[in-house]
């Protein structure tokens, strides 16, 4: 079963209401397909159809409300939900059939589950809680406010914003015109240093039994896999565009995710 836990709570009650259902109807969907080998071909087409109006209709939601609240991660999120909209769209319930309804729908429901529990502790956490505007004289200064306390955690944290700034500085360069190359490094850097403060920050909680830690580490593994998204194509034909938006993004779910969950873990006393 997929459980909508504290994890994934928002704190606006439309959207968490939402996500709730969702998950819902994904284990009502699994319920069904593990009842039996064979399920019937009508409920299946019945539920695909269902799983299709709900999602739009609470993207449609979503997306007012963030619209409502001049929400900078708006654009970011029509994009994610286009992106799904697509592949749900593609499961068209005239193909099912008696032999392949079983196998397409558990198919469709794996797919949603990873993606929605991923959308949420990547994206929809940050709704309403962005906190770093980049035209700010130093948006990337690791200030008194993301430090926790613990020295190994802070000092990896004011390494990844240094590794954004150094990506922001690539973006600004008036005199590297193609600038590919440096991007690619710099972008390999920065999935490789924060899967080691990820392991880092995630042995520390369990040194100290902190009892966060699982959620800790579905927000880290949804981050990893938002970073394995980046799309090498585009970087290579819209520098500037791309990058600015990945440099947004990394910067306020760090700050984001500093501050709402980072800054929880407890000091290990001695």
């Amino acid at each position: 079963m997929y459980q909508f836990t504290q994890d994934c709570i928002t704190g606006i009650e439309v959207i968490d209401g939402e996500h709730c259902k969702l998950f819902a109807m994904i284990n009502k969907g699994m319920e069904l397909i593990n009842s039996d080998d064979k399920i019937v071909l009508e409920v299946a087409k019945d539920l695909v159809s269902q799983l299709k109006g709900y999602a739009a209709q609470h993207f449609a939601h979503e997306e007012a409300y963030m619209e409502k609240i001049g929400d900078k991660e708006l654009e970011r999120q029509k994009k994610e939900h286009a992106k799904f909209t697509d592949y749900i769209n593609s499961h068209d319930e005239s193909t099912l059939n008696e032999e392949n309804a079983k196998e397409k729908v558990e198919e469709l429901l794996v797919y949603l589950s990873k993606w929605l529990y991923g959308h949420i502790i990547a994206s929809d956490l940050m709704i309403g809680h962005i906190t770093i505007d980049i035209n700010e004289d130093d948006p990337f200064a690791f200030t008194d406010k993301y430090k926790t306390g613990i020295e190994i955690i802070d000092n990896e944290h004011k390494q990844l914003f240094e590794i954004i700034k150094r990506t922001n500085d690539l973006l600004n360069d008036e005199f590297t015109p193609d600038k590919y190359d440096d991007i690619m490094d710099i972008i390999e850097e920065l999935k490789d240093y924060t899967v080691k403060h990820f392991s880092d920050e995630e042995a520390y909680m369990e040194e100290i039994g902190y009892p966060g830690q699982e959620a800790q580490i579905a927000a880290h593994t949804a981050f990893v896999y938002k970073l394995g998204e980046v799309d090498y194509g585009r970087v290579d034909e819209n520098q500037h565009e791309y990058l600015l938006d990945l440099v947004e993004y990394l910067l306020n779910w760090l700050s984001n995710h500093i501050l709402r969950m980072d800054k929880k873990i407890p000091i290990k006393r001695n």
